[in-house]
């Protein structure tokens, strides 16, 4: 049986613990991180929407340097969003901003009707550099 090589980054253990799941899966040179949200150390929410969004990306990056990666090593990304038509405006613009000039990745958007208390969650699979994260 293989184990799974999980990946977690310092803090937010909260979250990962009362949901049980792992960050992110290392299989071979890539990495599969589990959904991001905007929550804070103690696993609740950001209540503001745009702080929200960009938590989730901050938490995003937190697990990608975790195994050696960064936004730069993403090569697909996922987002659900609860209410894509009024959130897009806000959303977008941070998007942008940390996956800075192109090309960017893909990326598909979703709209959704429960994040468990969230508004916005991003999970991205990224390719791990040679020698990072081993």
């Amino acid at each position: 049986m293989t184990i799974r090589d999980a990946v977690f980054p310092p803090g937010r253990q909260a979250l990962y613990d009362i949901n049980r799941y792992s960050a992110a899966i290392r299989s071979g040179d890539l990495l599969f991180v589990s959904g991001q949200v905007g929550s804070r150390e103690d696993g609740s929410p950001e209540p503001d929407f745009a702080k929200q969004v960009e938590l989730a990306f901050t938490n995003l990056k937190a697990v990608l340097q975790a195994a050696g990666c960064t936004l730069d090593d993403v090569v697909d990304v996922t987002t659900f969003h609860t209410n894509p038509a009024a959130q897009f405006d806000i959303i977008n613009p941070i998007r942008l901003k940390a996956f800075g000039d192109g090309p960017a990745p893909n990326w598909t958007a979703l709209g959704v009707t429960w994040l468990a208390g969230f508004d916005f969650e991003i999970k991205v699979i990224a390719r791990i550099p040679a020698g990072a994260g081993s």
